[in-house]
């Protein structure tokens, strides 16, 4: 199974992150697969596992929980298309190539007064061969807004 991570920024763009093959922890450990360096997100946050034709995703106890398609989780089954919110950030699941395009969760759904997600300004992998860490502007900046989630 090819699994992808895509993560939503505020300026429209979107960023891929490939997961490799096996489990992988997404926290603010340096030893994570998706190192996301925000104090929000706890050092081991959540873990994607695969699944046959989906990817299981489970809650490591963080401190302000792990959300599928907007409800917060402790384990659940992941589908190509879903959203997984980590604090700040919202990423959409590609597996195998589907859905073919990303559509940000609140471009989903029928034209309301929606709340855009807040997400960083960019995010990038580090070289080849080591870690995928998001890099975050203004990281501050979002701990302040969490309320607003």
């Amino acid at each position: 199974m090819d699994a992808n991570l895509i993560l939503f920024k505020n300026d429209g763009s979107q960023a891929t992150f490939p997961l490799p093959d096996g489990v992988t922890v997404l926290g603010r450990s340096h030893d994570c697969e998706l190192r996301v360096p925000l104090k929000v997100v706890s050092r081991k946050h959540c873990q994607l596992s695969p699944n046959k034709e989906s990817l299981k995703i489970q809650d490591l106890d963080s401190r302000i929980g792990t959300f599928l398609n907007g409800k917060r989780i402790n384990a659940a089954q992941v589908k190509a298309g879903d959203y997984v919110r980590i604090g700040p950030l919202t990423f959409m699941v590609q597996i195998d190539g589907e859905p073919k395009k990303a559509v940000p969760p609140e471009a989903s759904k029928p034209a309301t007064a929606a709340k855009k997600p807040q997400t960083p300004k960019t995010a990038t992998k580090e070289a080849a061969g080591s870690v995928p860490e998001l890099e975050l502007d203004d990281s501050d900046s979002f701990l302040a807004e969490l309320d607003d989630l």
